[in-house]
């Protein structure tokens, strides 16, 4: 149950629809904007956020374009998970929740947690996906040498929020460090934004299942990373990554070193880990171009079917 002495309406934002949709066993909140009957993008969040990481897309979708923006389970204004918050449990809420809103293809975006998730259903269905665009987050593809020299970043903070973190986000200003410390351009990070964020995670829901992100993570998933990702990507990847992250070092994120057939990186000088809202412009921009480069190659390829 939803503790009551936290903001219990989501923000406020012009001309968006919201609904609770079941799925898997999680109640979503998802918040939509943009004709119903446009092109999907779903749009997901990481921690310590929720659905309005995308309020310029929101509140200014691109023309044709349905934005889908759920809170992840347990998050925001979501139930919560019947798990542990396991990544690939993560990704098959997901997954069950576009068949709950028949959307059988659609564009994707993500970002932090949001973008791991993300990577994870687009190896497991691929077929659903015309393109992704993951937001500084590392691709899933690493290996004991390529996380060895910079896992020493996740030690700074993911043991405060696996350990001691559901009366750290409720009781102190943790997360509003958090947030002073990971954003490079501040002016999208007024006092009001970031209550925005915070006032969620006093809900003991919320800092749950932010808790059990972490911990999940640190004692199940990075002991599995001894058998890397065997799985290889086939739709096209444009991820974008904002150098100044100080969470998560950009060569985790490095072409080089990633399974996939059409994998391509920018990396953005002056931006923090929160590239969504420090640069809500490149990534409007960068998922037009996406929109633009998948509507093109499916039509070759449909056209390329008809003609065999």
């Amino acid at each position: 149950m939803r503790s009551t002495d936290v903001t219990s309406e989501p923000p406020a934002l012009p001309g968006v629809r919201r609904s609770y949709v079941t799925a898997r066993g999680v109640r979503f909140h998802v918040t939509e904007a943009g004709p119903a009957d446009g092109r999907p993008v779903v749009v997901l969040h990481g921690w310590p956020q929720h659905h309005y990481t995308y309020r310029h897309l929101l509140a200014d979708p691109p023309a044709g374009m349905r934005i889908i923006a759920p809170d992840l389970p347990g998050y925001g204004w979501s139930g919560p998970p019947p798990h542990r918050w396991a990544k690939e449990d993560v990704a098959r809420d997901v997954l069950a929740l576009l068949d709950a809103l028949e959307v059988p293809r659609a564009l994707l975006v993500g970002h932090d947690w949001g973008g791991y998730v993300g990577f994870l259903m687009v190896l497991a269905d691929p077929g659903r996906f015309d393109g992704y665009l993951p937001l500084n987050i590392a691709h899933p593809w690493q290996t004991a040498r390529t996380m060895a020299p910079h896992f020493w970043r996740f030690l700074l903070y993911q043991p405060l929020v696996a350990g001691p973190g559901v009366p750290l986000q409720r009781h102190t200003g943790f997360l509003e460090r958090v947030f002073r410390l990971g954003v490079t351009r501040a002016d999208e990070f007024t006092p009001e934004v970031i209550r925005t964020y915070t006032d969620r995670f006093r809900d003991p829901v919320t800092a749950r299942a932010a808790t059990d992100t972490y911990r999940t993570f640190l004692l199940r998933e990075v002991p599995a990373s001894r058998r890397p990702e065997r799985r290889r990507a086939t739709v096209p990847i444009r991820a974008l990554f904002g150098t100044d992250d100080g969470a998560i070092h950009r060569d985790l994120a490095a072409a080089e070193t990633a399974n996939a057939d059409d994998y391509t990186v920018e990396y953005v000088p002056g931006c923090g880990h929160f590239i969504p809202e420090e640069r809500p412009d490149l990534v409007r921009s960068r998922l037009l171009d996406l929109a633009a480069a998948t509507t093109a190659d499916r039509f070759e390829n449909e056209s390329g079917s008809s003609n065999a």
